[in-house]
């Protein structure tokens, strides 16, 4: 017997309820702030805080409508969020920044999402490179793109380039095993690249040799940090709250990153994740949230790249390069975890 007697005006009521609320539903998506995500690389487990963040509905609680759009190497993601067609971006090391608005690009850095850079130098035990003198004789196996790097760890360190041989190589790690060269490089994010290596491969982080960068900085024109400052507040305050789950959470975050990226594999991410939310929380997080940057290195990098006659048009400003303005409005929101 049923509980209660359903009349024609009973399911008609309820329809119209369904109806409105449906038609509220639609309203309230179509009034949410399309916010798009430029990466210049391919989706993966740098992005497990915003994955975390957009299934679990927190930007949609913020009002914004996120959607993380994938680089690559035939992308210039720089120049997309400049020309204003996307509204905020990431790009893997913090150099790039600098040199965009050395070229006068009107785009910011208004956080970062990993606070010392991941990038190394790999050896082996037989032949180790321990430290920045070690490199001295040594063959390193590099990416084109990667030598800068290499030319101000030896600026830093007072080492003759005379004295260490460069071998362009791509992002194979097996030249290293088969004796071509003494050391290699790659983020210590990348676990499935160094699993070849074997767990006695010996790491010289580019952070510990005295190249103090940012990884996976966020950024944004200077018009819409002048004019659309709330957005970005709302975008960083989102993010945050998922790179907070995804640390208190590890396998479950894991779990929702395959969800929006079924290509990838689960135990190489779930092994990656606890590397990268290492480098996302530390000390400086511990005091000042998720995303914090401090003036004084972003200084430091600049007048390296100075000095290594990087910029060919001028030498930015720190205030050119990066803003707290987003960090100061969050400050009380973003975790504090390390």
């Amino acid at each position: 017997m049923m509980p209660s007697r359903l009349t024609r005006r009973s399911l008609l009521a309820g329809g119209t309820a369904g109806l409105c609320l449906a038609r509220l539903t639609d309203i309230a998506a179509a009034a949410a702030t399309p916010l798009n995500m430029q990466l210049g690389w391919l989706g993966g487990g740098n992005q497990l805080g915003e994955v975390c963040a957009l299934r679990l509905g927190y930007f949609e609680n913020e009002g914004l409508d996120f959607k993380i759009q994938p680089g690559g190497p035939n992308n210039d993601g720089i120049a997309v969020v400049a020309s204003g067609r996307y509204e905020v971006g990431q790009v893997s090391s913090s150099p790039s920044l600098m040199l965009a608005v050395s070229q006068d690009l009107p785009i910011r850095c208004f956080a970062v999402s990993a606070q010392k850079h991941p990038y190394a130098f790999f050896s082996l035990p037989k032949n180790p490179v321990r430290e920045p003198a070690d490199f001295r004789g040594k063959r390193v196996g590099i990416q084109a793109t990667g030598v800068i790097l290499l030319r101000a760890l030896m600026a830093k360190n007072r080492i003759d380039p005379e004295e260490v041989k460069i071998v362009t190589i791509g992002s194979d790690m097996a030249p290293l095993l088969t004796g071509q060269v003494d050391v290699v490089t790659g983020w210590v994010t990348n676990v499935t690249a160094l699993s070849v290596l074997g767990p006695a491969r010996v790491a010289l982080r580019l952070w510990d040799a005295g190249v103090r960068l940012y990884a996976n900085p966020y950024y944004a024109t200077t018009d819409a940090l002048a004019k659309n400052s709330d957005m970005l507040v709302r975008f960083l305050r989102a993010a945050a709250r998922g790179w907070d789950y995804a640390y208190a959470n590890r396998d479950a975050a894991i779990g929702r990153l395959l969800e929006v990226f079924p290509n990838l594999v689960a135990a190489d991410e779930r092994a990656a994740a606890d590397v990268m939310l290492d480098y996302c929380f530390d000390e400086h997080t511990r005091s000042h949230g998720y995303g914090t940057m401090d003036p004084a290195i972003w200084q430091e990098q600049i007048t390296m790249w100075s000095n290594l006659g990087q910029f060919s048009k001028r030498t930015p400003s720190v205030d050119e390069v990066m803003t707290k303005e987003i960090l100061d409005a969050t400050a009380d929101t973003r975790p504090k975890l390390g």
